[in-house]
Formats: structure tokens, sequence, C-alpha cells
């Protein structure tokens, strides 16, 4: 049997593989960015550089586990013919590859997307080719987790029905970051799947969901309060945020977040944001310790290239991971020893292969 190991696709700096080293779960991450990974490497989660479409499962034998999260761009902007375009390709060659009937077809087919104008289409199918390659190879992942913005449930939806295929249970669906503890209202799209017997379930909130007018200590008593920035960033005092971006794509959502409130979604435009005393006084911006801690990342995490913004904004909150993970596994919730790991400095030495 193999042992527990993750597999990170597109791992970016690494926010699920905090979330499961804390767990207690090795994970080896692959990723494309030499920035990403000099953070990585920083932070010592042991790190691969290079291209998913050139990997395979064979080259990470020890791995049980697969996660990632492909960037999916070209099909998130709503309403758009040319997103939608991109979608139904997708879903066509979702359909492809399900009838490959070995890995040298799946490889063409990957190749062929490849091919299309816009290669970032075909990246949202990585995860899917390397689970099926496991699959044809008789070594399949017993567990899978997929992270991505909300416009990639329909996606999501389709790997759940080709997973059921090949005998895992799945479970898809948008999940609230701010219902998992992390001070941010952040909605992602989610798949977990898992070879079992047992139904495979998406974690249940712990936090009340936050709505705007609606005070901290008020709502569902089962389940905690949301967590402001202030909880988490005490040191700042009375401020509040001003972004010149919409969240979670609703431009409704632009404008102020006070300090007694989570943070609106952290993206690569984080350090855009200003941030004032009540007063009016400008008081800068967001260093990336503090966009960082906004997505849950501990303390002291070693962010290092030039564009920390973006990686910060494209990561999977750890708080959130965590929970995620539980569940994927088949789990209790995280318990809170687990998660006090992301209050505390990140301190550790490099791995071996990262050097």
């Amino acid at each position: 049997m193999k042992p527990t190991q993750i597999v990170d696709l597109f791992a970016g700096p690494g926010g699920l593989d905090v979330a499961a080293e804390l767990l207690g779960i090795s994970t080896i991450g692959l990723e494309w960015s030499s920035a990403a990974c000099k953070t990585r490497r920083a932070a010592g989660l042991e790190t691969k550089e290079g291209d998913v479409r050139s990997r395979c499962p064979e080259d990470f034998p020890d791995a049980s586990i697969l996660t990632g999260g492909p960037p999916c761009q070209t099909f998130t902007v709503a309403g758009t013919g040319s997103g939608r375009k991109a979608l139904d390709d997708v879903l066509q060659y979702l359909d492809l590859m399900l009838e490959a009937k070995d890995v040298h077809e799946l490889k063409n087919i990957q190749e062929d997307l490849s091919n299309k104008s816009e290669e970032r289409t075909g990246l949202v199918l990585e995860p899917l080719r390397w689970a099926l390659h496991a699959v044809m190879e008789g070594n399949p992942y017993n567990t899978i987790v997929l992270e991505q913005v909300p416009a990639v449930l329909p996606v999501w939806q389709a790997y759940r029905r080709a997973l059921e295929s090949k005998g895992y249970k799945a479970d898809c669906g948008i999940l609230r970051a701010e219902q998992f503890g992390v001070p941010q209202t952040r909605r992602r799209a989610v798949l977990i799947a898992r070879l079992c017997d047992d139904p495979v379930s998406l974690p249940l909130p712990t936090h009340r969901p936050y709505q705007k007018g609606v005070p901290q200590n008020e709502g569902d008593t089962s389940l905690a309060p949301w967590r402001s920035m202030t909880d988490i960033l005490p040191h700042k005092g009375e401020f509040y945020v001003i972004s010149n971006y919409g969240t979670g794509g609703n431009p409704r959502d632009r404008g102020r977040r006070d300090h007694r409130e989570p943070s609106a979604t952290v993206t690569g435009k984080i350090f855009r944001n200003r941030l004032c005393r009540p007063d009016g006084t400008e008081l800068g911006r967001f260093s990336p310790e503090e966009a960082g801690i906004l997505q849950s990342f501990p303390p002291k995490y070693p962010w290092r290239g030039q564009d920390t913004g973006q990686q910060i904004g494209n990561a999977v909150p750890p708080r959130l991971g965590m929970h995620i993970l539980c569940a994927a596994l088949g789990r209790s919730a995280p318990s809170e020893e687990e998660l006090s790991g992301l209050e505390k400095d990140w301190d550790r030495g490099e791995p071996a292969s990262n050097l």
C-alpha cells in the first residue's frame, strides 16, 4: 500500500500543502512558477519545478492523494461568448478522455488540447488526465481534491460523474471560506473524491456566514462567529479597507470593509487596497505577511519573488484546506490543536530534496 502522501499539481506557494503538513501528511508540489517555487522552498515544502503536462503519476510513485487548483481564467468570465465556448471545449475533451482506452490515447488527447489557441483551457483537465492515467495503470489515487473559483463548478460536476464511473465516491459544491474560520469572504468550487464504500461529503461549516450589517455575535448559536480582520490583525488598530475591484466577481461588493468585518476576497490585486484610519488618514497597504494572514497562512511565512500578491491571491487558504482534506480523507474536522498551527510563526528548514 502506498504511504499517505500528496502530489499537489499547480501547487502555488503551498496553501494546501501547509494544511496537509500540519495534519501530518507529507506533500510534494509540482509548480511551474519559479517565484512560487522560491516561496515553497523557503517554507521547507518539497517542490518540483515544472509543467504538469510533462509529468505523470509514475514520476511520483509514493503519492496516494492527488490535489490541484488548475488555472481556469478562460471560462471564468460570466456571460462572455468566449468563456462559454472554452467551457464547452473543456467538457467535450473531458468526455474524450473518459472514452480513452489507454494512456497513449490520453496523451494524444492532451496534446490535441494543448494545441488550442488558449492553452490554459486544457490545464483544467490535467488532474483528470492524471487520475485516469493512474486508474489505467492499476494504481489509482485513493483520494482526489480539487479547488477553484465558483465558475469552475460545472467542470467539477463533470469530473464527479467521470470519477464515479471509475469507482470513486465524490461530492462537489461551493464553500464559503469565512464559514471555516478564514477571516475573508471567499467562495470556492471544491471537489473531493475517494475510493471507498461510504458516501463522501464536503465539510460542514464551523462558523456563521457573513452577512453585511449583521453583527458578528448574532446568528446560529451552534456555529462560531465569523472572524474579522481585527481578530487576526489586532496590531493594526481601527481601520477600513478601500478596494478598487470587485470580490467574487460581483461588482456590487466593491467598496469598503471595516476592520470589524472579514476581508473581501483576497486576490492578486491585494496590494492595491488602501487602508485608512476612521478619520480618513492614509495607513498605507497590507504587507505580504498581513495579506498572507488574511488567507490564513501562518505568520512569518517566507514569501519570495516579484509576484507575491498573485501568489497569495491564488493560494488555497490553509485553514479551509485543512477542513477540505479532513473531509476528503474521511477524518473528523481538524482539531483546535491542528488549527492552532496556523496561528504560530512558520519556521521550517528546507528539505534536502529542494537543495
